[in-house]
C-alpha cells in the first residue's frame, strides 16, 4: 500500500512537471509583468518589460508586449518637446493593447495615418476617468508639451469615483505570494482558462458554511434608481473636471454614443466637451471588431478607431 501511494504522488509529480515543461515550449500561458506605483502616486508597469499576451486554451490570442520607460506598452519612448506634433492616447486595456503586437497599436496605425505625428499610448488596464485625470495631473509638465490628447471613456464603469486613490487589489498582485505563483506557467494557464473557476467555487462555499444565505432572486432595478446613479457618475465627471482641470483645446473624449445616457451627452455638448463617437463606426462595419473571445476590439475593430481619431486630428489641425 505504501508503495502504491508513493508511486502515485511520484507519478502525480511528474505529470505535472510534464504538463509545465510543455505549457512553457510551446508558450501557452500569458507572462504578466509587474506592476508599481511611482513617485508621484500614478500606478503603472515597471519600466523595460517584454513578454507574450496569452489568451484561449488554443492560443487564439498571442501578441507580444513590451513596457518602455515611461511605463506602458508601446512601440516607442515618450520625449515630447514644443517643437513637434504629439497625441497622447489614455485609457484602460483597449489603449493598453495586450491583445495586438505591441508594433502594430492603435497608436502606430494613427501614425501611418499622420506621419508627422508622433503618438504615445498611456493604457494600463483597469484605468477609469479618475486614474486619467490624475496621470495627466501628475505628469503635467510632460502633457502641457502634447498638442492632443485623447481620452477613452466607459460612461457605465469608468465614473464611479469622485476622486482618485490607488486601487489596492490591483497592487496586492504584486505580494510576494501573487509573484511567486506566477512563475508556474501551469498554475497560470489553468487559471486563464477556467479550469481552476470550480475549485474557487467550491473553496468559497466551504467558507460561507454556517453564514446567513442571500436570496438568490434578483433584485429588479427601477428606472429611477438607474437615474439616480447616473446622476451620480455625472456628477463624479464634474467633480474630477473641478479638480484637475480639463483643457478643452487640447482634450478630447472618445466614448460610445450608443452606450452612454443622452443627458450626459447633453452635458457634454453643453459644455462643449469635444468627443469622438466609435460606436456608430463599429456597429456599420461588415467585419466583425472584435476578439472572438472578450469585448476588446481585434485588428480590424482598431483599424476603424485609428481611423477616427486621425480624422478627427486632421480636421482640428
Amino acid at each position: 500500500m505504501k508503495k502504491l501511494f508513493f508511486k502515485s504522488c511520484l507519478y502525480v509529480v511528474l505529470i505535472l512537471i510534464t504538463l509545465e515543461i510543455i505549457v512553457r515550449i510551446f508558450h501557452l500561458s500569458k507572462d504578466n509583468p509587474s506592476r508599481f506605483v511611482d513617485e508621484f502616486n500614478v500606478e503603472k508597469w515597471v519600466p523595460n518589460q517584454e513578454g507574450y499576451s496569452v489568451t484561449g486554451n488554443r492560443r487564439q490570442n498571442f501578441s507580444k508586449f513590451y513596457i518602455n520607460n515611461s511605463g506602458y506598452n508601446s512601440y516607442r519612448e515618450f520625449a515630447p518637446t514644443l517643437n513637434k506634433k504629439e497625441l497622447a492616447l489614455v485609457g484602460d486595456s483597449f489603449i493598453e493593447g495586450f491583445h495586438q503586437n505591441y508594433y502594430n497599436s492603435i497608436g502606430k496605425k494613427i501614425e501611418n495615418k499622420l506621419q508627422d505625428f508622433e503618438v504615445y499610448e498611456y493604457g494600463y488596464a483597469g484605468y477609469d476617468f479618475a486614474d486619467q485625470l490624475h496621470l495627466i495631473h501628475a505628469y503635467k509638465e510632460t502633457f502641457d508639451k502634447i498638442d492632443y490628447v485623447v481620452l477613452g471613456l466607459k460612461f457605465e464603469n469608468d465614473l464611479m469615483r469622485s476622486e482618485y486613490n490607488v486601487v489596492t487589489d490591483r497592487m496586492h498582485l504584486e505580494s510576494p505570494l501573487y509573484r511567486n505563483a506566477r512563475k508556474i506557467k501551469l498554475l497560470v494557464y489553468t487559471q486563464n482558462i477556467g479550469v481552476l473557476e470550480p475549485l474557487w467555487k467550491l473553496a468559497g462555499r466551504i467558507a460561507s458554511i454556517g453564514k446567513k444565505a442571500n436570496s438568490n432572486e434578483e433584485k429588479e432595478v427601477t428606472e429611477a434608481e438607474i437615474q439616480y446613479q447616473q446622476n451620480i457618475y455625472v456628477d463624479n465627471f464634474k467633480s474630477l473636471i473641478d479638480k484637475y482641470g480639463f483643457d478643452k483645446t487640447r482634450f478630447i473624449l472618445l466614448l460610445n454614443v450608443d452606450v452612454t445616457p443622452q443627458h450626459f451627452l447633453d452635458y457634454l455638448n453643453k459644455n462643449n466637451f469635444e468627443y469622438i463617437d466609435f460606436g456608430n463606426a463599429l456597429k456599420q462595419s461588415k467585419k466583425p471588431t472584435t476578439l472572438i473571445y472578450d469585448r476588446h476590439w481585434n485588428n480590424h475593430g482598431r483599424e476603424i478607431i485609428a481611423n477616427l481619431i486621425a480624422e478627427h486630428i486632421k480636421k482640428s489641425n
